[in-house]
């Protein structure tokens, strides 16, 4: 297992999130993998300090990264939704979620320039 880790602005809290090797090379092979610079910063591990590179985490970095995401989840929900929908009956989870990915995706195109709600 590899993992992708997150520190406080000091570097002496973590989170690690720990992530298999083929998602780790997926992730390698998407944008994940171009945005944000890294540097090297000092930080704390274990009380002793280590300089290792990080992506500072500024607010245009960190939307970037959350739009990555987002997108991301919902490209992998709607092969999801797919599978599901070949083997079972639609519920109306299944039903909410395509849905809401159906209007994420309008509002998402540009060429659309209004919303109406009846």
């Amino acid at each position: 297992m590899l993992d992708i880790s997150f520190y406080d602005a000091q570097g002496t809290s973590a989170h690690h999130i720990e992530v298999a090797e083929p998602f780790l090379s997926w992730l390698a092979r998407t944008d994940f993998s171009t945005l944000g610079e890294e540097q090297e910063n000092c930080i704390l591990i274990d009380g002793e300090p280590e300089n290792l590179p990080l992506v500072q985490l500024e607010t245009p970095i960190r939307r970037r990264f959350i739009d990555f995401f987002n997108e991301a989840i919902v490209r992998e929900t709607k092969t999801v939704l797919a599978q599901l929908n070949h083997a079972n009956p639609e519920t109306e989870t299944l039903y909410r979620l395509q849905k809401l990915i159906e209007i994420l995706d309008c509002l998402k195109e540009e060429t659309y320039r209004y919303l109406r709600r009846i």
